[in-house]
């Protein structure tokens, strides 16, 4: 018999030790929004505060700590469709919006999280009011992309006035396959990562691929570096054997509140990343078939000193923010 819900939630956080507690807020009111910039132009990314993620079970994440243990109705969550698109800063740059990457700190797709009629209602307002969006990313896990959803994704947007292409996006996290089951117990196999770019080729859609550098405390800096280093072969020759255009979207790892990662930053035994290390492994990508966006934003869930930015690395960020705009890897040249 399938568990409820709020009880698969519970017995995530249960199986690997989390500590945090759940959001409760406004449920007509989104969980956050921000500008970005990406190689697209100016980005706008939502997260949607929804019932949380129904996995629940990766070791170094907290963002359903951001969600609500319990169900979040889609009358709701259309209202905060509406009040994104009603934020003053928002609203004077609707013109000006040239991607749009969706969250609610799990899986869109999700509709037991995410109800299909909140999803229709999202999809034909991004329609109406943003006539310069050229991309929108969805999050999700691989499990909950279907058929159907595709290919009414798909009807929406040839529905617009100008063209616009649709990216999906899902956690990877790592490549090293006992790191990502074994250790941070992501779920998520090979197989099930090809039958994903299968069955989005016939859609032309894209695939972003999410990425935490040194996401376990058992890695080296070295052996961080090489995971994200193989992870951009595997990436690459996969959007050439299935036709997908793919881009890793690489996050440098925070020890995150809450978490078994942020217990091992307090007792010593887990450093983050060097940010150094995070541009001589996205140096890698160079000449690749794929397209590299750097994480630079730990969304204020990281314990304190538990960031990847350190004293001294505003240049640095200053550059990876540059390289996120313009993918030119000649600023990454000194890291190569």
């Amino acid at each position: 018999m399938a568990l409820d819900p709020k009880d698969q939630i519970l017995a995530g956080s249960e199986r690997v030790d989390k500590t945090f507690s759940f959001n409760t807020q406004d449920p007509t009111q989104p969980a956050q929004w921000w500008f970005q910039n990406t190689e697209e132009g100016l980005g706008l990314f939502v997260v949607f505060y929804t019932l949380a993620c129904r996995w629940n079970r990766c070791l170094g994440c907290n963002l359903p700590s951001m969600s609500s243990l319990e169900k979040v109705h889609f009358k709701d969550i259309i209202e905060q469709v509406d009040a994104v698109f009603a934020i003053p800063e928002i609203r004077g740059k609707l013109g000006e919006i040239d991607k749009v990457i969706l969250s609610n700190n799990g899986s869109m797709l999700d509709e037991i999280t995410f109800p299909s009629t909140a999803l229709f209602h999202l999809m034909v307002q991004l329609n109406c009011l943003l006539p310069k969006m050229n991309s929108v990313c969805l999050e999700t896990r691989p499990e909950y992309v279907d058929w159907d959803e595709l290919a009414l994704l798909d009807r929406l947007l040839k529905e617009r006035e100008s063209d616009c292409h649709m990216e999906l996006a899902i956690g990877f996290e790592a490549f090293d396959e006992t790191i990502r089951n074994e250790v941070f117990v992501k779920g998520l196999s090979l197989p099930v990562f090809e039958k994903l770019l299968e069955r989005m080729r016939p859609y032309g859609y894209g695939l972003k691929c999410y990425f935490m550098q040194k996401p376990v405390p058992s890695m080296s800096e070295e052996e961080a570096i090489d995971d994200i280093k193989a992870a951009i072969d595997y990436l690459s020759s996969s959007s050439d054997k299935f036709g997908v255009p793919i881009n890793m979207h690489l996050n440098p790892t925070y020890a995150a509140k809450g978490t078994p990662l942020a217990s091992s930053f307090q007792k010593g035994e887990y450093t983050p990343p060097q940010l150094e290390s995070v541009a001589k492994a996205a140096a890698s990508a160079k000449g690749k078939g794929l397209s590299l966006f750097i994480g630079l934003f730990d969304e204020g869930l990281a314990v304190p000193g538990g960031s990847f930015i350190r004293p001294g690395d505003k240049a640095l960020v200053a550059r990876l923010d540059e390289f996120n705009k313009t993918q030119n890897f000649d600023l990454l040249e000194e890291y190569a």
